[in-house]
């Protein structure tokens, strides 16, 4: 994961969703005050998800959220939700009959004829905060072509619930904040769940499509809580093995609470990265870990258990509270 400049790509991306939007706003009725209907088949008032965040108002707050609901259909485009658009909602139809997809990988050129290198290449970058998504599933399917982002979250206080996540290595960016991940599923096979935020993944389903990695956490040094996973299943495709994790950076902190896993969790769990410093600074721990892949006298030494006290204490509140409070479990989603 070779990190690059970051700019140009993303600024073609809302230029051209923000050209785009102007030309066919006369051509439309305009939304409702508290949000918009997507419809690729010309049936709502934007054929595009992009147009619909570009319209969406400054002034949004929890109170009134701007909620842009999008039928089923594929709708093949780069999104971009802007620092500005606080309090938006995506909320499509079902996962199963929605999906966002795009096909950049990091090898392919960008503007300047360079590789795009992995932070250019999402499928939908969240930079907003108190940003969420509902049923909906966002995919890159650059499969097994390299780095290939689905989801890219920037954003503070971000919500992602009934979603599917899509892609092979890289598919989910969590690069700062906080997020609260619920009964979502996120395949991949290599380093799929990855990045320095404050995340919490609440009963989702991770499937492994090949070897390789779930996790590579790159936690800053000094912050409490990096990946955290709770009540989760693992599972994945015929043959596959994979580690649990892996520390992109030397900090880096990943959790597994009850989580079931299957026969393709090895039994060592964990893996150093080959940087066998990083085992003194890493903090990978488990606790209440069930299935074939739970074993836990054939772990890593210097990946540890949790006692029950402790596991119960790491709760979304706990976890992603900070200094604002910040419950997830409180909004009105």
């Amino acid at each position: 994961m070779n990190r690059r400049s970051e700019g140009a790509l993303n600024v073609l991306m809302c230029a051209a969703g923000m050209v785009a939007a102007a030309a066919s706003a006369a051509e439309r009725p305009p939304p409702p005050e508290d949000g918009a209907l997507v419809a690729a088949d010309g049936t709502g008032q934007f054929k595009t998800i992009q147009d619909a965040i570009n319209a969406a108002p400054p002034n949004c707050s929890q109170e009134r959220p701007w909620t842009i609901k999008i039928r089923a259909g594929t709708y093949h485009e780069l999104v971009y939700a802007q620092r500005e658009k606080h309090f938006v909602r995506l909320v499509g139809e079902d996962p199963a009959r929605t999906t966002v997809t795009f096909g950049l990988c990091a090898s392919m050129p960008g503007p300047d004829g360079k590789p795009l290198g992995t932070f250019h290449t999402q499928t939908v970058w969240i930079d907003a905060d108190n940003f969420s998504i509902e049923n909906l599933t966002l995919e890159n399917s650059a499969v097994r072509l390299g780095q290939a982002l689905a989801l890219r979250v920037d954003g503070d206080r971000a919500t992602f619930r009934n979603c599917r996540f899509v892609g092979w290595q890289d598919t989910l960016l969590v690069n700062r904040g906080r997020q609260y991940f619920s009964h979502c599923e996120i395949s991949g096979a290599v380093d799929f769940i990855f990045g320095g935020a404050t995340s919490f993944f609440y009963r989702c389903q991770i499937h492994c499509l090949g070897n390789g990695y779930i996790t590579a956490a790159s936690t800053p040094s000094g912050q409490p809580f990096g990946l955290v996973f709770s009540e989760c299943t693992i599972g994945g495709e015929a043959g596959a093995r994979t580690y649990l994790g892996r520390p992109w950076r030397p900090f880096a902190r990943v959790m597994f609470l009850n989580t079931e896993m299957s026969e393709v969790v090895v039994p060592a769990g964990w893996h150093n990265w080959n940087r066998p410093e990083s085992e003194k600074s890493a903090d990978f721990a488990e606790f209440g870990s069930r299935g074939p892949g739970a074993q836990p006298a054939l772990r890593v030494r210097w990946a540890h258990g949790l006692s029950r006290s402790d596991a119960e204490t790491i709760t979304p509140q706990c976890v992603l509270g900070g200094n604002d409070g910040w419950n997830p479990l409180a909004e009105n989603n």
